[in-house]
């Protein structure tokens, strides 16, 4: 590698890693002196949930896949870990690591690069749930304690990462990179016209995500809210894309949706980021669990019910269109009866949340190893 050139790995892990590091890679591209080394540990090894994104978001193929596939949280984080570490002590080492979100790849290959005196940046640092019951808290909190470099998307995460004795000029609110792929793709989304192939009249259906275990690992949990969206669906319209852990629950309770003849709750396998971003963009009301979705659909001034009692994004519920209801069938539906009768809360600007949030991320990035280097 020449004097002036710098390696950097990205480390991409499952689905929301795929959203985020499409721009911060086209970002660093614009830099000739950075050499990117795409590493992808096979967390999410499902075409569904994996390739597909690699494509339609014009990411470069991983030069490395890890291939650690499904498992425990210890299983999985442990498998990563031990690849991870391998792959950096068998080639050159490249001068940082960044990672994304909160998934087990990303504490994990966190680790990996510290204990080998890597500097890791971490991009979406300082999001807090405070809900330790949640793996992605854990992986949140512990990969910031160790990361060198803190990339901040919303202004929460500036006064988390304080409390937990984490300042200075290395802590950077640089904006929401998930915004950046939005606004990248919107109007490709809308060109596809996703509601006019389901039979689905724009703005007129609410689109629904649930994956999480706190929703679909307790059966009584899970047939409670699924009867609610049966309920939901004698009023409007619902899709339903279905991650595959929802898919395996529902299944093995038998739980049996309306008959296709009535549609009135499309089920549908994961789908792709732009045809999920087309469905979005167009729908009344977004029902899910997912923190990424919270983000989208306040830039989009889209309704959203969030089936969580708290959030690690809460600059959605302050300034955005996002309200936290649980999983209280009682509280679904009067939220589903407030947007259907226009009593929702409209979106206010959210600071930096303007595209351009890996345009800043690589131009710091640049900067600092210029200057580790003098």
């Amino acid at each position: 590698m020449k004097k002036d050139n710098f390696q950097i790995d990205l480390v991409a892990g499952a689905r929301p890693n795929f959203m985020k590091l499409a721009p911060v890679v086209s970002a660093l591209n614009r830099f000739p002196q950075i050499k990117i080394r795409i590493v992808h540990t096979g967390q999410h090894y499902d075409n569904g949930m994996n390739e597909v994104f690699f494509k339609e978001l014009e990411i470069p193929e991983p030069a490395i896949n890890l291939g650690v596939g499904s498992g425990t949280h210890g299983f999985q984080t442990a498998r990563i870990l031990e690849r991870y570490e391998s792959l950096l002590m068998e080639t050159p080492k490249p001068q940082m690591v960044i990672v994304f979100g909160d998934v087990n790849s990303t504490v994990a290959c966190a680790l990996a690069a510290v204990k080998l005196l890597i500097p890791v940046a971490h991009v979406e640092a300082g999001l807090r749930s405070f809900d330790r019951t949640m793996p992605e808290e854990i992986n949140r909190v512990l990969t910031d304690a160790i990361s060198t470099i803190h990339f901040v998307s919303e202004p929460s995460g500036i006064e988390n990462l304080k409390r937990e004795g984490i300042t200075g000029e290395n802590v950077r609110f640089v904006g929401n990179v998930m915004i950046d792929t939005l606004t990248k793709n919107l109007e490709k989304a809308k060109k596809l016209k996703m509601p006019d192939k389901l039979g689905l009249i724009p703005q007129n259906y609410g689109y629904i995500t649930i994956h999480r275990p706190s929703n679909v690992d307790d059966t009584s949990t899970l047939i409670r809210l699924l009867e609610t969206l049966q309920s939901i669906s004698k009023q409007i319209k619902l899709v339903f894309p279905m991650h595959p852990r929802t898919k395996l629950a529902i299944e093995r309770i038998q739980f049996k949706f309306p008959s296709e003849s009535e549609k009135s709750i499309i089920t549908l396998p994961p789908l792709p980021y732009i045809e999920s971003l087309g469905l979005i963009s167009s729908a009344k009301f977004v029902m899910t669990d997912s923190g990424g979705i919270q983000e989208e659909t306040t830039f989009l001034g889209i309704p959203c019910i969030t089936l969580r009692k708290n959030t690690e994004r809460p600059v959605t519920v302050e300034l955005g269109t996002n309200k936290l209801v649980g999983n209280d069938p009682e509280k679904i539906n009067k939220a589903v009866n407030d947007i259907i009768n226009g009593n929702w809360k409209t979106a206010q600007s959210i600071p930096l949340w303007d595209g351009k949030a890996s345009e800043r991320i690589a131009e710091y990035i640049f900067e600092w190893l210029k200057n580790q280097k003098n």
